[in-house]
């Protein structure tokens, strides 16, 4: 769901396998291969795997440790993981497209699409419009730390209960007035998806995004569903008393929703990155949303480096190299995607949820060694 990330477990040595043979070189030893052994070694990861696609359209995937820290099973090859907060992309895109059809706009506010749903402790529908969600920017009170042990106790949470829970706190500014990262944005976003459509807003994402760009290992799991559908690695939760990692793959995603409940692979996600930034015949956007899609606000006073649009986050890495993207933090796992303006792409997954800032820097570097450093 949130950026977040890290872990204490058994790390064994790693493996790259490639689409394409990897260079064989002593002197200039492949930097995203050196990325995912910082995430096992430094990390304590039992496993982690990337995908990197290239300006020519082809991939070349790595993995590093293991998928299974009991069994000492390799990583999958491009398995199967939790997205986390990168479900929020793919929301937002769908959004985007129904601004394009005139369905929805993104100044109106939430009270048009949702009427007298919004409402609490400083919270009015009135006052918040579908930008300010997408932008993270509507003072909507988070809800992640309250619904973590449903969760992990595997509870199925509708979106309005997830909403429900957000409401019982205060807002946390007035909206339009800074931006802070919340889920709940998306909860609500996903929630005028379905009352603009009438449909689920699952199958509006299958329909306009997996279906169309042919993402054959992306899904949104069924109410209900703990498990992940095909061949993928356990996922890890660290001990905060300094205790094994617990394996938590098997778990009910509900809560999290359009703000984190999807699963794909690092290829899929590259696939779905490099889409967004096609200029000629764009599949997913026309050319007013990507626009609109990557219209910025500061992240952060005074660090020019992070910078939010609608659904993606663009990241300043040089004067020569910058790059959109999302992470994504679940019980489980942690993911780092990101696209380059001329479609190149990189996804990183660690089969640890990240705790410290340092490991969801460690994923974020590795996204920039395979985009920034060719």
């Amino acid at each position: 769901m949130r950026k977040r990330f890290a872990l204490t477990a058994l790390a064994l040595a790693t493996a790259v396998t490639t689409g394409i043979a990897a260079p064989a070189s002593a002197a200039r030893p492949d930097p995203v291969r050196q990325g995912l052994e910082t995430l096992v070694h430094s990390d304590h990861a039992p496993g982690a795997l990337a995908s990197v696609l290239d300006g020519k359209g082809n991939f070349r995937t790595y993995t590093a440790g293991v998928g299974d820290r009991d069994t000492h099973k390799k990583m999958p090859r491009n398995g199967q993981v939790r997205i986390g907060s990168a479900t929020k992309t793919f929301t937002a895109v769908v959004v985007l497209q129904l601004v394009g059809e005139g369905r929805i706009s993104l100044d109106d506010p939430v009270e048009k699409y949702l009427p007298n749903l919004l409402r609490g402790k400083g919270i009015d529908g009135n006052d918040i419009t579908v930008r300010q969600l997408l932008q993270h920017t509507s003072g909507l009170p988070d809800f992640e730390d309250d619904v973590t042990s449903d969760i992990l106790e595997r509870r199925y949470l509708s979106p309005r209960d997830a909403l429900d829970i957000a409401l019982k706190h205060k807002a946390d500014f007035e909206p339009g007035e800074r931006w802070s990262y919340s889920n709940t944005n998306y909860v609500v976003a996903g929630l005028i998806v379905e009352r603009v459509t009438g449909r689920p807003l699952s199958e509006q994402i299958d329909k306009r995004i997996i279906q169309r760009i042919g993402l054959r290992h992306t899904y949104f799991p069924a109410p209900g569903e703990t498990t992940i559908r095909e061949r993928h690695p356990q996922g890890y939760r660290p001990d905060l008393q300094g205790a094994p990692a617990r394996n938590v793959t098997e778990i009910d995603p509900s809560a999290a929703w359009a703000a984190g409940a999807m699963v794909s692979t690092n290829s899929d996600l590259n696939r779905f990155f490099s889409a967004l930034f096609k200029d000629d015949g764009n599949p997913l956007l026309k050319e007013a949303q990507r626009k609109q899609m990557r219209t910025t606000v500061p992240m952060e006073k005074g660090n020019s480096r992070y910078a939010m649009g609608l659904g993606i986050m663009r990241v300043q890495q040089s004067d020569k190299c910058a790059f959109w993207g999302h992470s994504g933090g679940i019980p489980g796992f942690g993911t780092w995607s990101g696209a380059t303006d001329d479609g190149r792409a990189a996804s990183v997954t660690m089969n640890l949820e990240p705790k410290t800032g340092e490991a969801v820097q460690h994923l974020e570097e590795t996204v920039t060694a395979g985009l920034c450093r060719r």
